[in-house]
């Protein structure tokens, strides 16, 4: 009897001590990802004298205001602030419409070439967007949307990650569904409407935040295409405020923590969609 429990219990402690390593690596994983942020937090309310300070002192005697005060008034934030919402909210909208779509058509309608065309699209992910650069900023100046948001608009408006995401998503919805609707007289289009998309909430919310995090920290396309001040995103405007306002530190940590709220406010409320749309466009299909 006791050589056959002792396996069991042997077994029993491996599982123990391997969830106890796990979670001592995941702690020090997020600690290691945390801190900078708490740091960065506690400091912008800092005069900037006390922000270098040995042993850092996490929560300030005094809570300053004037970093906030200057970032607002000295340089346009809250257009800027605006622009990168602005741009997020109508790119992801986009998005959303055009990968739906294309998902759609690439899981549940069947045409000749389907497929190929698909492993195609999905090719395109291998190009280096550097590769792409020099002759997509030609074909906005020759549209003349160039200084213009329509440029990032129509650039970013499709997506070959979003189609594979709700594909995979899409893939996993019985086929017997839309026969069903389809006997019972829907349309494409209302079968698409009524019946896919519910059922892809947890793809589409991925999409949403996913493209909503790339747009709202884009760099380099606002950098290329937009040249007016006026026209500027906000991380355009934290390099400018960094290279003008280099030993302004304070200013410069709350201008950074004023850009990454809307992030941590998306990620908060979502993070569980996050979690189950990747897990089945990585599983499914």
């Amino acid at each position: 009897m006791m050589t056959r429990t002792q396996p069991k219990k042997h077994y029993g402690l491996s599982r123990v001590l391997s969830g106890v390593i796990i979670s001592i690596i995941c702690i020090i994983i997020a600690y290691i990802m945390i801190v900078p942020f708490v740091w960065m937090l506690s400091a912008s309310f800092k005069l900037n004298t006390d922000i270098f300070s040995y042993p850092i002192q996490w929560i300030p005697e005094v809570f300053h205001l004037d970093h906030y005060d200057n970032v607002l008034t000295e340089i346009p934030f809250p257009i800027y602030f605006f622009n990168s919402a602005k741009l997020s909210v109508i790119i992801t909208l986009l998005q959303l419409f055009t990968c739906s779509l294309a998902a759609f058509s690439f899981s549940k309608l069947h045409f000749p070439g389907r497929d190929k065309l698909f492993l195609g699209y999905l090719a395109t992910m291998m190009v280096p967007w550097h590769a792409i650069m020099i002759p997509q900023f030609i074909i906005v100046k020759g549209l003349h949307m160039y200084n213009t948001h329509w440029a990032l608009i129509v650039l970013q408006a499709f997506s070959a990650f979003g189609v594979f995401l709700l594909r995979q998503n899409m893939i996993s919805i019985p086929d017997s569904l839309s026969e069903a609707a389809r006997i019972d007289g829907c349309s494409t289009s209302r079968i698409y409407w009524n019946i896919i998309l519910p059922l892809t909430k947890t793809g589409l919310a991925t999409l949403s935040i996913l493209t909503f995090n790339g747009i709202w920290n884009d760099y380099m396309g606002p950098m290329i295409y937009l040249d007016s001040e006026h026209l500027r995103t906000i991380q355009i405007a934290l390099a400018s405020f960094r290279e003008e306002y280099s030993a302004n530190y304070g200013a410069i940590l709350a201008g950074t923590v004023i850009s990454i709220i809307p992030i941590v406010i998306v990620y908060t409320c979502a993070q569980k969609y996050i979690v189950d749309g990747i897990a089945y466009a990585g599983v499914k299909g």
